[in-house]
């Protein structure tokens, strides 16, 4: 009988009912509502001839759209509260990204892939280095195939400041 009292009393009385989904709509729309504004002065061109602007605003409005949605979901599924949480996932992943747009040019693809594919798993409270090492190296590789070899691409593999210790 406690059970039954104990699991009533954890809902949420109002309209929402699951605040985890209703964070997570109301933060696709900003999202998607800033990347609508900054493409806002790229010209939209036509469906014939789509103009560098037609993309970007076509994807932030159904980015919006699922916000929406969730919303939506939130209103009417029993769902999870949202929960407290730590910066140490967000700090990781923007972590990686500044990493590798910092390495890219001096160091290249070899050195900035693996520093912030390892930098970005730490996001994790599972984060192993013999897991990581061995991820960073084999995508590495393949993103220096796809990218270099394949699509023959401008990116560097070795950066400029490690061009003295490898000439080839």
């Amino acid at each position: 009988m406690t059970d039954q009292v104990s699991s009533e009393t954890q809902k949420a009385p109002g309209l929402i009912k699951s605040t985890q989904e209703l964070g997570a709509g109301l933060f696709l729309i900003a999202v998607a509502g800033f990347f609508f504004w900054q493409a806002l002065a790229l010209p939209h061109g036509s469906l014939r001839a789509m103009g560098p602007g037609m993309l970007p605003q076509s994807l932030a409005l159904m980015l919006a759209a699922g916000g929406v949605g969730l919303i939506l979901t939130s209103i009417f599924t029993e769902g999870p509260a949202l929960e407290r949480w730590s910066l140490r996932g967000p700090f990781f992943i923007f972590g990686g990204i500044v990493l590798f747009s910092l390495l890219i040019r001096t160091c290249g693809l070899a050195v900035a892939g693996p520093v912030s594919m390892i930098f970005g798993t730490m996001a994790s409270t599972e984060f192993r280095w013999k897991e990581s090492v061995i991820f960073s190296i084999i995508l590495t590789s393949v993103c220096v195939l796809l990218f270099k070899v394949l699509l023959r691409l401008p990116i560097p593999v070795i950066g400029t400041m490690l061009e003295p210790f490898f000439p080839f």
